[in-house]
């Protein structure tokens, strides 16, 4: 069976923030009719990412339960991704 494909309800579903899928539903409302498919496109690439991570730190957090060594090389990235966050929540 192959992977349910995207519709505009699930690219809501697997943004997993209301605002986010509000977002998404009002840039593609706005749209012209020939840069919908380049919108929808562009969202339906953040849901398969927003799904990736999702999966990715289940996947962590089942080493973390067991008090395993997480898998891989790890550098705090914390202050870089808050700079980040809040240079484009700055320009939102």
């Amino acid at each position: 069976m192959g992977e349910t494909p995207w519709t505009i309800e699930r690219i809501c579903e697997a943004l997993g923030s209301p605002d986010l899928a509000q977002r998404f539903l009002a840039e593609i409302n706005r749209a012209p009719a020939h840069e919908i498919l380049a919108v929808f496109a562009k969202w339906e690439r953040i849901a398969a990412n927003t799904l990736a991570a999702v999966d990715r730190a289940r996947n962590l957090a089942e080493y973390d339960e067991r008090g395993e060594q997480l898998p891989g090389e790890w550098i705090d990235a914390t202050h870089r991704i808050l700079d980040e966050t809040g240079a484009a929540r700055g320009a939102a």
